[in-house]
């Protein structure tokens, strides 16, 4: 931003002002209550409606399309909050109202029932438009122009926002686990009230910061507004908005996390640990590995750019974010290989370490780009559009979350479905005694039963051929062939018929099926009629197609993601030149001041 603003001398801590560590805690629950809620939202909406802990019931290609949509619109909403905080309430108030916001949207959530959950949605979409852009371009303003801190500061606003990830991801997910879905989101809620009391009570300490252009604290000269841009600074807008082209790649691949690699670690990674008290870990303790990694080796990435640029190499924000790209890409090399040992077998499951091996290269990635790319509006946005290009940034993520969606969707088979037609005493056999938690008036009870008895879902393993030019179905356990326990229609049943005959699955050469089978919501309401084995509805896919398809989606993005960072890094110096040299006066500014009070 322009160097129009007052010098505002501010109290310090550890090296940085007291406001930052405002905006560290703020931002910090306010992302323990958007990441817990995202780490379980795909899981909640994949969920059977008539499970055990019901959730929406959608398919996983529908979940995705749900989570792309929303986590681009949650983010698009900042242009229209950066541009309220510009031109009418400043970026102070504007935070204030969008935590509000938040702190109902995830209220709502915590009611179990479908108008809430939309509703709340609705209301975190809102909430975030208006933090989340100007609260980071806050983060900017505590320092002045050319303060050699900011990157730093950035990075230890970003370890805030990944503790709050860290912390809700395992506390969510557990708690969504043990408790409900929407105990979770009830959780989720809490840390988002705290965080609105943390920025509420550290006012004292933003003095100065986030004030609307004019008002008597902004420190900044309402003219500003009315002076049209130099052509430095129309330069400088056209290399922050190239640069967003970066930002919806990046989180185009990076973004799989909630999505993708949340559904595959719930489906194809074992995750069995054993514990008399956890024998598995949820699926949605593992997005806290993203924010832990971040926890460790935030200010080790931040150091090591800091010594390139002390040293005279190649240290620019650009070069930063092209290098974060490519390596983010080569942790989804992991993931094929985790694909290629989940396949290796009928049904077979990934070792976890793949995982953790590919959050790791995604975190690197990030640390060198994500609070680079916040640090670096704020050395080139014009003061008068800070937060709208905040905002612009933000949108820019959204469309990345958007395409994450889009590919994710992609990458998830359009399921067979269609209705049993087999009556309950015909699959009875095919299904296992278990014990199975069912709500009652006087709560949650264990009972050990059959699953169709008490209308919940069960799932039969087969193999999949063709016999006599006839599609078969034969259950793996007994051999049977349960071929008539439903009919495909026509254009579903010459689809896979294409699909069998064009891998040659015949005698042994077998394709494998998990057939679902799952209790139509209405039916289950009728409480008089359970256990009488009808209205099931039965979903599959192939697995080895869908197993080739995420192994496809994986390779993809490797290949995508690190030849765009190797290209951006072939035009570097071009897209620099349009920087006019911002970030190299850069410098110390705290030594400078210490060497001034010296002499």
């Amino acid at each position: 931003m322009s160097n129009d603003t007052k010098s505002i001398k501010r109290k310090e801590l550890f090296g940085h002002p007291v406001g930052l560590y405002v905006l560290f805690f703020t931002e910090m629950w306010e992302r323990f209550s958007y990441y817990g809620m995202r780490g379980i939202l795909t899981l909640y909406v994949a969920a059977s409606a008539t499970g055990i802990d019901p959730g929406l019931g959608w398919s996983n290609k529908d979940a995705l399309w749900l989570y792309g949509w929303y986590t681009m619109l949650v983010y698009v909403a900042s242009i229209p909050g950066g541009y309220i905080a510009d031109k009418f309430l400043g970026q102070k108030k504007t935070v204030l109202i969008g935590g509000i916001l938040l702190c109902l949207g995830h209220g709502t959530m915590a009611i179990p029932q479908d108008w809430a959950f939309f509703t709340g949605l609705i209301l975190i979409i809102l909430g975030v438009g208006g933090l989340k852009p100007n609260i980071s371009t806050m983060v900017g303003g505590l320092y002045q122009q050319g303060d050699i801190r900011r990157d730093s500061g950035f990075t230890i606003f970003y370890i805030g926002i990944n503790i709050g990830a860290f912390l809700s991801s395992i506390s969510v997910g557990l708690v969504a686990y043990y408790y409900g879905w929407h105990y979770g989101f009830g959780l989720a809620g809490i840390g988002m009230l705290l965080g609105q009391i943390v920025y509420m009570a550290g006012q004292k300490h933003l003095k100065g910061v986030g004030d609307h252009i004019g008002s008597s604290d902004s420190g900044i000269d309402p003219e500003i507004a009315k002076r049209p841009l130099t052509q430095i600074e129309k330069d400088r807008v056209i290399v922050l908005l190239l640069s967003f082209l970066i930002v919806v790649v990046f989180w185009g691949a990076f973004e799989q996390a909630g999505g993708l690699m949340n559904l595959y670690t719930d489906a194809k990674v074992d995750r069995n640990i054993g514990l008399s008290w956890l024998q598995e870990i949820p699926a949605a303790v593992f997005q806290s590995l993203n924010a832990g990694y971040i926890i460790i080796f935030g200010t080790l990435v931040a150091g090591f750019w800091a010594w390139r640029k002390r040293t005279g190499k190649e240290a620019s924000s650009l070069f930063k974010m092209a290098v974060g790209t490519i390596i983010m890409g080569l942790g989804y090399i992991f993931m094929m290989f985790a694909s290629k040992e989940a396949s290796a077998e009928a049904f077979g499951k990934a070792a976890m370490v793949w995982v953790f091996l590919a959050y790791l290269f995604h975190t690197i990635g990030e640390l060198s780009t994500s609070p680079v790319s916040l640090s670096f509006i704020t050395k080139l946005a014009p003061v008068k559009y800070a937060s709208i290009m905040m905002g612009i940034y933000f949108a820019a993520t959204g469309f990345g979350n958007k395409l994450a969606g889009s590919i994710g969707e992609s990458s998830q088979l359009e399921p067979y479905s269609t209705e049993m037609v087999a009556s309950k005493e015909q699959v009875f056999q095919y299904t296992s005694q278990d014990t199975i938690e069912i709500k009652t008036v006087n709560g949650i009870e264990d009972v050990y039963d059959y699953p169709i008895n008490l209308d919940k879902n069960f799932s039969i393993k087969t193999e999949v051929r063709l016999a006599n030019g006839d599609i078969q179905f034969q259950d793996i356990s007994s051999g049977d062939d349960i071929s008539d326990f439903f009919s495909l229609n026509d254009e579903q049943e010459k689809r896979l018929h294409n699909y069998l005959e064009e891998g040659k699955a015949e005698g042994n050469d077998v394709y494998h099926a998990k057939l679902t089978f799952e209790k139509d919501k209405d039916a289950v309401q009728k409480t008089e009629n359970m256990g009488d084995g009808k209205n099931y509805g039965v979903s599959f896919v192939i697995e080895e197609e869908q197993s080739n398809q995420e192994y496809k989606t994986f390779m993809y993005l490797t290949i995508f993601t690190v030849a765009f960072g190797i290209l951006l890094i072939l035009f570097l110096k071009k897209l620099k030149k349009l920087t006019h040299g911002a970030e190299e006066a850069e410098r110390d500014l705290i030594e400078e001041e210490a060497e001034v009070i010296s002499h």
